[in-house]
């Protein structure tokens, strides 16, 4: 797997587009700076975008490709968030060190997922935000990107179950039009899921 993201990441063009993801922009902006986790950042578009409001980022994806991407994108725009390449089954941070931990488009196998959510949910503060959105499983008769396997897609049950711990302050599957570079393009069926510790 870590190789089909190295080759995809690798293109010259930035797959995902250099815009933050529309969802994740309006709840940051509306929020007081302070520490975020950005797990599975891929090419940095939101890392660059936090740097760019004053956070403390600290961002991660298992590509090498996708961590040049997410470097040329900041230099461009004159940031320097803290970016690693890392497995997020071997990531650790302090337990309640992150305001924000935002998982967008974080698809995982089930049992890497229930191991994800939990260190999300460990990562934050009391009073934190957990920021998701993902494709449901009617993104499946979609071709607008994301996961073929119906497993590493979410429903409102399952992340129910996932952040129990969590206030859920928004949950809400709904059909929408993706414009994130070429490989998030057109018709999509997402879920959104706001928590708070």
């Amino acid at each position: 797997m870590k190789e089909f993201w190295n080759e995809r990441y690798a293109k010259n063009e930035f797959i995902y587009g250099t815009e933050p993801n529309e969802f994740f922009r309006k709840e940051l902006e509306n929020l007081p700076v302070g520490k975020i986790i950005l797990p599975c950042d891929g090419e940095g578009r939101n890392a660059v975008f936090a740097a760019k409001l004053g956070w403390q980022v600290n961002a991660f994806d298992y590509s090498a490709s996708a961590k040049e991407k997410a470097f040329a994108l900041a230099k461009q725009e004159g940031v320097n968030p803290h970016y690693e390449v890392a497995d997020i089954h071997e990531k650790e941070f302090k337990e309640n060190s992150a305001d924000v931990v935002a998982l967008i488009y974080a698809h995982f196998p089930v049992e890497l997922r229930k191991i994800a959510h939990q260190k999300a949910i460990k990562w934050l503060k009391p009073g934190g935000k957990l920021i998701l959105e993902a494709f449901n499983p009617k993104q499946l008769g979609n071709d607008s990107g994301g996961p073929k396997n119906i497993e590493m897609l979410y429903t409102e049950d399952l992340l129910k179950a996932d952040f129990k711990d969590l206030k859920i302050v928004k949950l809400e599957s709904l059909e929408t039009n993706l414009s994130e570079g070429n490989f998030h393009n057109g018709k999509a069926n997402i879920i959104r899921l706001i928590a708070i510790k």
